[in-house]
């Protein structure tokens, strides 16, 4: 069975990652499908060719001189192309992309260049075909991906190609215009792909080692996930864990293709598998943490709220018509509590204020802002005794108040709400007490 393997900019930023991600395709012959980003940074300081593509576009719109940001562009894939001793010549590309940027062809077309000559290269370095993303992957006039066309075109163009390079990001819509996914929509072009072909694996090659169990900027060298199901992930994607774009997830969970996040510098490492489910023991309790900060509580307090029927349902209306999005809603007997996007919800507050007063009477009504969400997400919580009162008990020796707390009926996962001068805090507490004590 095929393999499919997506690297990342980072994985294709000079020619010296480009042997790195070429040793490590030709060390497999299953990995037949190779699906690059556009060069990454090279460090800290660099530029990413998207960004320097827009920067051009933008420039050329407005009849701007943009030679000297061309330049860099251009340099940069010579750069590479001298790096891998190729004969390739990317002069006639170069020239078109320039003549539609003259005419107007749209930030996405600009954009999606980037990937595109990097597709060219990397064929013409691994000797594969190269398939163009426009010809195979399909938009509809609204910007939609149109999976069916998508999927059926895949599996007629490369039913009979034994190995080919097909640019992530980008594909056409109905007038033959070219459409990108949003930023990271390389991760989908891979899964779409895998999906296309039944690939035995997608690998998804990046700069790390796999998935890790907390935010690196919070916990100092956070353990590598080993395993982890699409539901754990999805749980941690939603409160802003990021490795892989979300939507790559669903194409490759519907047919049963595991994920393996891989480390193209430590290619030897064994990263993260993503499956569907598992009957593998997690290392720890828990699988991840993550959380975001920006949120705000409002608490409506009515005695005897429970006996109302349609009590819940006339709140939730409130915010419904100020267009408000609900994140948590945890509730007592007497009181529900409602979490927003505060930066959503100050402009409208006063609105859903009198809105609730009009459509329950409650006895009073309290806000809280500054607060942040933190998910503590793990399918051992489901056999192990205490999670919840080890999560206290944490917070507490942390000098960490707890604002709210609520768990799914699946056991999957905790929801902890906390103030935001708190949260890199309780994170690290977390991490300790489920981590830290356990290696």
């Amino acid at each position: 069975m095929p393999k499919v393997v997506k690297f990342g900019g980072s994985s294709l930023a000079s020619a010296a990652q480009f042997q790195k991600a070429g040793e490590i395709i030709r060390s497999e012959k299953s990995r037949k499908y190779v699906i690059p980003s556009a060069p990454g940074k090279r460090n800290s300081r660099d530029t990413k060719i998207t960004d320097m593509l827009y920067l051009c576009y933008d420039k050329a719109e407005k009849g701007l001189d943009y030679s000297e940001e061309w330049k860099f562009i251009t340099s940069r894939y010579q750069e590479i192309i001298d790096g891998l001793s190729l004969t390739l010549s990317l002069e006639k590309e170069f020239e078109q992309i320039r003549e539609q940027f003259e005419q107007k062809a749209g930030r996405q077309y600009a954009a999606s260049r980037g990937e595109y000559l990097n597709g060219l290269i990397m064929a013409a370095y691994l000797e594969f075909e190269f398939v163009d993303a426009a010809d195979v992957i399909f938009f509809d006039k609204d910007g939609r991906l149109n999976t069916e066309k998508t999927n059926s075109m895949l599996q007629q163009r490369l039913e009979n190609t034994g190995c080919a390079v097909i640019p992530g990001f980008y594909g056409s819509d109905p007038d033959g215009n070219v459409t990108t996914f949003s930023r990271g929509g390389s991760d989908i072009t891979g899964s779409l792909v895998a999906k296309a072909v039944h690939a035995d694996l997608y690998e998804n090659w990046t700069d790390v080692s796999g998935f890790l169990v907390a935010d690196p900027r919070i916990v100092k060298d956070p353990a590598v996930i080993e395993t982890i199901t699409y539901r754990e992930l999805r749980e941690l994607s939603y409160m802003g864990a990021t490795v892989l774009h979300e939507d790559a997830i669903f194409p490759v969970r519907k047919e049963g293709i595991p994920i393996n996040i891989r480390n193209t510098n430590r290619p030897e490492d064994p990263g993260t598998l993503i499956v569907e489910d598992t009957c593998r023991h997690p290392r720890f309790t828990i699988t991840g943490i993550a959380g975001k900060k920006g949120f705000a509580s409002v608490t409506i307090d009515k005695a005897m709220m429970n006996t109302e029927v349609g009590f819940c349902r006339k709140v939730l209306q409130v915010f419904e018509e100020n267009n408000v999005c609900i994140e948590h809603m945890p509730s007592g007997i007497d009181t529900m509590t409602v979490f927003v996007h505060q930066d959503e919800f100050e402009s409208k507050e006063q609105k859903v204020l009198a809105g609730i007063h009009r459509a329950v009477s409650p006895d009073f009504i309290e806000l809280e802002s500054d607060l942040a969400l933190i998910a503590v997400v793990g399918r051992g919580m489901r056999q192990t005794r205490g999670t919840s009162g080890r999560i206290f008990a944490a917070l507490s020796h942390a000098n960490v108040n707890v604002k709210m707390i609520d768990q799914g009926s699946s056991e999957l996962n905790i929801i902890i709400g906390v103030r935001c001068h708190d949260f890199e805090q309780a994170i690290t507490a977390i991490y300790d007490i489920f981590v830290n004590t356990q290696l």
